[in-house]
């Protein structure tokens, strides 16, 4: 896709979601699409890979959640994969501070190009389990946001989530259509950890017929000191 058209498809795209991108903005997403597609020869990072579904499915929806988020807050993005949403998030609002986290070390080496080709500052990629950085004294409970897409299930990946949280703060988890047993699932994990539902916003991406849920959980109260568990213990045993 040149960059004209990629230009036009997501100024409009954005401007649906009310998220304004400057020229400047724009062309840091376009130099980070053609980077995605010609790593994702090297490496696997995504399996979408035309302009139009990049734009859909990575960059629109990534900053779907960008409303959610007050200007100066701290995030951090857990299993971020090849960037997402924590990268677009970036580009779009520079004064977040925003910690990109993956257990696989390729991952982070892209991030890391993407971090400084596009020169963005206080952002950091960090080759870590979330188990073993949330029990960290300088990780545990600071961040005001934890935010994850697509990773685990929900009592799993509130496990993964909430230790990072400052009491007051919130987890935002990106998923997908079917959620409500995930939901029901998740009742003895938030009494334990210390998490209730906000809200649960149900929307279509525009342009797909793709079906996304963005669930807002507040940490209202500090979680347990032995959590998160060991790593693959929250797979293997969720607290349901």
């Amino acid at each position: 896709m040149e960059y004209e058209e990629f230009k036009s498809k997501i100024t409009d795209k954005a401007i649906n979601i009310n998220v304004q991108l400057s020229e400047s903005k724009i062309k840091d997403f376009y130099t980070y699409m053609i980077e995605l597609i010609e790593w994702n020869k090297k490496i696997n990072l995504t399996a979408i890979l035309e302009g139009d579904d990049i734009i859909d499915k990575h960059f629109i929806d990534s900053l779907t959640i960008s409303k959610y988020i007050k200007d100066n807050e701290s995030v951090i993005d857990v299993g971020t994969g090849a960037g997402f949403p924590g990268i677009p998030l970036k580009i779009a609002r520079e004064n977040l501070k925003i910690d990109l986290l993956d257990s696989l070390n390729k991952r982070i080496n892209f991030l890391n190009e993407i971090i400084n080709k596009l020169n963005l500052k206080n952002i950091n990629a960090i080759h870590s389990r979330a188990e073993d950085e949330a029990s960290k004294k300088e990780k545990r409970e600071t961040y005001d946001i934890a935010v994850s897409r697509a990773v685990a299930n929900l009592p799993v990946l509130l496990e993964y989530l909430l230790p990072f949280v400052k009491v007051g703060g919130k987890c935002i988890c990106m998923k997908g259509m079917n959620i409500e047993e995930e939901v029901n699932n998740s009742k003895k994990v938030l009494m334990e950890l210390g998490g209730e539902i906000e809200e649960i916003n149900r929307f279509k991406l525009s342009d797909t017929d793709a079906t996304r849920n963005i669930i807002i959980v507040r940490k209202i109260a500090n979680t347990p000191k032995k959590y998160p568990r060991k790593a693959g213990t929250a797979v293997k045993n969720p607290i349901i």
